[in-house]
């Protein structure tokens, strides 16, 4: 390990672990992580694993490049290479990361470029020749930024053969090891072990094996026997099979080779730095190669029993579960008659090969599933206590894997679990025994990992990465699902619980249309780029919310036909996602804040949600009231949780609130001033505006939602230019006299530093993005005069009110004895208003306007007044035998 490598190495391991020096070349006393006891050790000069003491019960094993991999991420800046020493760079990755000695491997790479056009980044590679002029290499550099690692020479062809390490003669070797990987053919090299490299699972070495056929018949030197080391995954598994099943049929013999893939996936370079190539190592991956290539399931047990001499057991094999059961009463007789046998061949037997044709004799082997199920970890919602074992349910038919959730209470009974894989995948049987299942979920439970879940998509403030769908990304980098759901950040396993918001996202750039833009413009102009801007800012809501404790609400109105639909489907598309928006009147209370508890930086849009209109005064209205919290990431509703305890359940509202109506939003002073709004007129149609809008309609989420993920990786450089430019941005507009409310200065501001972020992503070009600000700053002002004026029927009421009181020199409409007040009876006030042909608003719809009154405003509703309009009836009044009216009647009550 390298020197300035070693001492932060060192460091970090004292600072996290308790590791401390001792005497000779040891490093104890460090704290494992696992079992919590201080018998963590290392080696001090080559601390690249750090194992417990506690062999028997806790084993843990800790890789430093797992553990500090920032350390083993960018080397070119580590070491940056000179004409002096062109390779530094690459030889530095060599020997530190991956752990190979320079004087073996010189000569055998060299140090190359690549840069990504599209990315705007390079990186250093090393390089390695392969046949047919081709050649494959490895970014060092921070490769997740690329979203690859390696790469061959474009259009070249290297299938059919394989790369030899150049220090290898094949003629004398007798064993010869076929593996996935450059790095592993180097790896195994260094333990003694002769490996090619196929370059992948998928690759037959045909072309290289027939030549080396030729030449050793030329030679006359016998063929070496393959052993196919392919990695442990699915894929490396189902090609070992393959290919040494046709390997064997061209004369070749073949075994297997297979690490054991437990919590993480191991390769052999993997192996020689955790010093797991030694003889107990290579006699557990030779066992698990012949595991992979048994022809039956009576062989396979053999293999197992022989291995461990467990005297019950169970394994899968084709894709079904067994169960083996030894009888030793008829494995001792089977023993004794080959002993006593008088057969020549079985007399020729040691006790060894007598020993397993006992077994093979009195073993029972027995299906007890027409599948397998197999455990893959443990999920739970701490939150609501709901926890369930992760099952992957395989089949030997080409119907495919299952996957669901088992409970406790469904693994630990073999009648229910018999239920539970009745019910998620078709036609799987199980007829295993309550005791046979107990020892099987004893095997598969033992150690499982655990996931952490998150029962919402996208933006995670406790784990600080986007959810979304099978694709994850964290600080910049993009992950893909694993195949068993869940994504790795390191240490971190997360998966999403939500299944039902589909997303087509789109990762290749290469089908990504960018010529969106213009046509946004010409059909929607400045109001479709600051939608836009607040679509982007969407996906950073939670990020500012934290530092600025408030983002934004979004209101797109306008008549019917104003492209409203048009534009939120299309930016629905950039997130992948082919939708609108739903009608808040048409859900309850606890369905709403299900609904906006499902997403995280993105927006909840809202549909004619105001049911404000004459017309419309027998629909159910909403109250925007609700929504005052979400302008700060507020509780979205608490209920109760069942556990023993008090404990309650309350998200937060982790997204945005984006309204589309064609009616202004009537609502509190509160909400209007957390409310940007844009309003859309019918255009003037012309064949530009009409070809952009339909393009714009006709474009699919596969060639907008990359948009998405470049956002998404300039997280870092977004969030920078947003905390300079908001800043400048909120002076400006406490400059302008227009504008006296400090949250709609904020709100403006954030929108205005959101268009500058949009600009880094797509560039808009200075004119548009002036004209854009310049829209922004008017709407502000525009919402300071809108949050001092009432709703339209509120201010034809208050006319309709004027015109009456005009009418006579005393009190027409008025009942208020006091001059600062103003008294109405609204069932009175109708009736005059139509007895003088004035037309109000149905008096259901007025009575929740009229609380927001702002020309007159409003104390009180259905107070008990003494009338000074029938006292003064009263007092006209010269006919004794006239009935006489109450002077007291209930009026809705304003302050002039």
């Amino acid at each position: 390990m390298q020197s300035e490598i070693h001492r932060e190495v060192l460091a970090r391991i004292d600072r996290d672990y308790g590791l401390k020096k001792v005497s000779g070349n040891w490093m104890r006393g460090g704290t494992c992580p696992i079992c919590s006891k201080k018998e963590l050790y290392t080696h001090k000069d080559e601390p690249w694993v750090l194992r417990c003491g506690r062999e028997s019960k806790c084993n843990a094993e800790l890789h430093v490049k797992d553990l500090y991999d920032d350390l083993f991420d960018d080397w070119s800046n580590r070491y940056k290479p000179s004409p002096e020493d062109p390779t530094i760079t690459a030889r530095a990755y060599l020997e530190f990361n991956r752990g190979f000695r320079e004087e073996l491997i010189h000569g055998w790479y060299t140090q190359e470029q690549y840069f990504d056009r599209e990315l705007g980044i390079g990186t250093a590679t090393v390089r390695f020749s392969l046949p047919n002029d081709s050649w494959w290499e490895r970014l060092i550099d921070r490769p997740h930024r690329f979203g690859k690692k390696a790469r061959f020479k474009f259009q070249s062809k290297h299938n059919g053969w394989w790369w030899c390490p150049p220090c290898v003669d094949l003629l004398q070797v007798d064993e010869l090891w076929i593996v996935e990987g450059i790095f592993d053919a180097i790896a195994l090299a260094h333990n003694d072990i002769t490996a090619v490299t196929a370059l992948s699972s998928n690759n037959y070495p045909e072309l290289a094996l027939a030549k080396l056929a030729r030449d050793c018949d030329e030679a006359g030197t016998k063929r070496p026997k393959l052993v196919w080391a392919l990695d442990g995954d699915a894929a490396g598994r189902r090609y070992t099979r393959k290919w040494a099943a046709k390997a064997r049929e061209a004369g070749w013999k073949c075994s297997a080779m297979q690490i054991p893939q437990r919590d993480k996936k191991i390769d052999w370079n993997e192996a020689h730095q955790r010093d797991k190539l030694n003889g107990q190592n290579i006699a557990e991956y030779r066992h698990h190669g012949e595991l992979l290539l048994a022809q039956s399931p009576t062989e396979k047990a053999l293999l197992m029993y022989t291995w461990r001499e467990r005297h019950e057991f169970h394994f899968q094999f084709d894709r079904r579960l067994y169960w083996f059961k030894l009888d030793m009463v008829k494995y001792n007789k089977a023993f004794n008659d080959l002993e006593e046998s008088e057969h020549v061949e079985i007399r020729a037997m040691n006790d060894h090969q007598r020993r397993e044709k006992a077994l093979e004799q009195s073993g029972s082997v027995v299906q007890i599933a027409n599948c397998y199920p197999q455990a893959l970890y443990f999920q739970r919602n701490e939150v609501t206590d709901e926890s369930w074992y992760y099952f992957r349910v395989d089949f030997p038919h080409d119907g495919g894997s299952i996957k669901n959730t088992f409970t406790g209470g469904q693994v630990s009974a073999a009648s229910e679990f018999k239920k539970r894989m009745l019910s998620i995948a078709a036609g799987a049987v199980f007829t295993g025994s309550g005791q046979q299942l107990d020892r099987i979920m004893q095997d598969q439970l033992y150690g499982i990992k655990t996931v952490e879940t998150i029962d919402y998509i996208g933006y995670s403030r406790e784990y600080r990465c986007y959810v979304l769908g099978d694709l994850a990304i964290k600080a910049g980098q993009m992950y893909q699902v694993n195949d068993e759901d869940f994504f790795e950040f390191g240490k971190l396993r997360l998966k999403s619980l939500l299944k039902t918001i589909p997303l087509h996202i789109n990762r290749d750039a290469s089908k990504y249309r960018d010529d969106w833009l213009a046509m946004l413009w010409t059909a929607f102009g400045a109001k479709g780029v600051i939608a836009l801007a607040f679509w982007l800012g969407s996906l950073f809501a939670e990020q500012i919310r934290e530092q600025y404790k408030s983002f934004p609400f979004l209101e797109a109105t306008g008549e019917a036909g104003a492209g409203k639909t048009t534009l939120i489907t299309f930016l629905w598309k950039l997130m992948g996602r082919e939708y609108e928006g739903f009608d808040p009147s048409k859900s309850s209370v606890a369905g709403r804040s299900r609904l906006m508890g499902q997403v995280s930086g993105m927006p909840v849009v809202l549909i004619e949600g105001d049911r404000n209109e004459p017309d419309r005064a027998h629909a159910k209205s909403f109250d925007w009231d609700e929504l005052k919290d979400f302008f700060g990431g507020g509780t979205l509703r608490t209920r109760g949780v069942k556990t023993g305890g008090n404990e309650t359940y309350e998200p937060p509202f982790r997204g945005t609130i984006c309204i589309s109506q064609n009616a202004d939003v009537s609502a509190s002073e509160a909400i209007l001033t957390r409310i940007v709004k844009l309003h859309f007129q019918r255009p003037v149609v012309t064949d530009e505006s009409r070809a952009a809008a339909d393009n714009l309609n006709l474009m699919q989420p596969e060639e907008l939602s990359y948009f998405m993920i470049k956002a998404l990786r300039m997280e870092e450089q977004l969030m920078g230019v947003f905390g300079t430019r908001v800043l400048a941005y909120e002076k400006a507009l406490r400059a302008l006299k227009e504008i006296r409310v400090e949250r709609i200065i904020k709100n403006h501001a954030q929108m205005m530093a959101l268009v500058d972020c949009l600009d880094q992503v797509l560039p808009l070009g200075e004119e548009r993005k002036n004209e854009v600000v310049l829209t922004l700053r008017t709407m502000a002002m525009e919402r300071q005069q809108a949050i001092s004026a009432d709703h339209r029927l509120v201010a034809e009421f208050w006319e309709v009110y004027d015109y009456l009181e005009g009418l006579e020199e005393d009190p027409v409409v008025n009942h208020s004895t006091d001059p600062n007040l103003i008294a109405i009876n609204l069932n009175e006030f109708a009736a005059r208003a139509a007895g003088h042909r004035q037309q109000i608003a149905e008096l259901t719809l007025l009575r929740s306007l009229l609380k927001d009154s702002r020309t007159h405003k409003f104390i009180d509703s259905n107070r008990a007044v003494h009338s000074a309009i029938r006292a003064n009836h009263a007092q006209e009044r010269n006919g004794a035998f006239d009935k006489p009216r109450p002077s007291t009647l209930k009026c809705w009550i304003f302050k002039k």
